[in-house]
Order: structure tokens, then sequence, then C-alpha cells
């Protein structure tokens, strides 16, 4: 039985996206949240680095050991460091995005990308061709980083930002049959770019929702 969550953020936003979310959908559980700026902060400026990895193997330790019975992940740029937690933790580890790229990669076609840092792309673009070799889906990504839009947002300017991402995706959807998300701060313009372009676009913090409920409810 699953009765307590953590839920591990590198963008302090994302706490209070997800923590009345869960209380609505998961009442009986005990969901907490431990946030680490820096750590997104360092793989932006510095890349991928044993130094990384060490401090999210630390992070899920310590949610392992305040009792988390399920812990999850919502940085999209942690999932190699990720990846070793899982073989060091004793405690089932979730992605934010795992979820999101196995429907992306249930059927064959062309999936747009989009990110806005630049730490997101190579764990992106793996995390697709895992789950597309696992469903034997053939798929091919073209992936678009959308310059300037991560500064505007960690400026407050998120007008900016959402003009940016959006004028990236409508270029973008031309070429894609399907539209990524690959960051949870893009989430709120699912709605919109699938309605402006008149493509499926997948945001990961939804798929990452039913997956957490269905684990929970699997395990009762």
């Amino acid at each position: 039985m699953i009765r307590s969550i953590a839920f591990i953020h590198t963008v302090a936003l994302l706490v209070e996206r997800f923590r009345p979310r869960f209380q609505a959908e998961l009442p009986q559980q005990r969901c907490f949240h431990l946030l680490d700026e820096s750590v997104l902060h360092d793989l932006l400026r510095d890349g991928p680095s044993p130094a990384i990895t060490r401090r999210i193997v630390t992070l899920a330790t310590l949610a392992a050991d305040a009792g988390a019975d399920l812990i999850v992940f919502t940085c999209s740029s942690t999932s190699p460091a990720i990846d070793v937690a899982r073989r060091l933790v004793p405690v089932p580890i979730v992605k934010i995005d795992d979820a999101m790229y196995a429907e992306a990669a249930r059927s064959d076609g062309r999936v747009g990308l989009l990110y806005t840092t630049r730490s997101t792309l190579e764990p992106s673009r793996s995390l697709l061709a895992e789950h597309a070799a696992a469903s034997g889906a053939r798929v091919e990504a073209e992936c678009v980083l959308v310059e300037g839009a991560f500064d505007a947002l960690s400026a407050g300017k998120r007008e900016t930002h959402d003009a940016l991402v959006t004028e990236s995706a409508l270029a973008l959807a031309a070429r894609a049959d399907r539209l990524v998300l690959a960051q949870a701060s893009l989430a709120h313009l699912a709605g919109p770019l699938a309605e402006a372009t008149g493509k499926t676009a997948l945001a990961s913090p939804e798929w990452m929702v039913r997956d957490v409920v269905a684990r929970v409810a699997a395990a009762a």
C-alpha cells in the first residue's frame, strides 16, 4: 500500500501547483514536498556532473528516510541522475515525464519536442527513445529550444515566455504529428497550443498525476 508520497522539485512554483492537486486526488495519502532550486541552477550553469547525481540520490534518500512509499521527481533535466537513484534507493521512483513519453511513443510518427532549458534536451530525447524502443513504434523526434523563454519566465515575464513558446510551437507543428512540452513549466500551454495547431500537445503534469493515482489504486 502507498500511504506516503514524496515529491522532489527543482522549481518552486511546482510545489504549489501539485500540492492542492494531490490533496484533492489522494486525500488519504500523506504527500510531502522537497525543494532544491540549486540543482537546476547548477545544471544550467555547469551541466550534468557526479555532484548533481549525488545530490539527486541524497534527495531520494531523504524522502525514503522520511517514510515515502513512492518518490516523484518533477524535474526533467535530472532524468539521468534519477536512473542512478532508482538503483540505490529502495523505494519506487517516478519521473514526471515517464507516462507522457509512453503516450508520445505509443504509435508511429514525428514528435515535435519543445523545451526552454538546454539541460532538458538529452534527458528528454533519451526518454522518448527509451519508450519508443519499449513500444516498438517508429518515432522520429525534432527538438526545438525556445531561446529566451526560460529567462523570461525566471524574470516574472510569463506573457513573454508564453508568446515565445507559442511562436515556436506553431512553426514546429507544421512538421510534426504531435507535440511534446518537455518541461512542467510549459504545461499550462498544452490546451491553447492544441487548439491553435490542431495537433495533440502532451504535457507531463497531467500524465504524471494519472500515473501516480493509478499506482496508488493498484497498490491498495
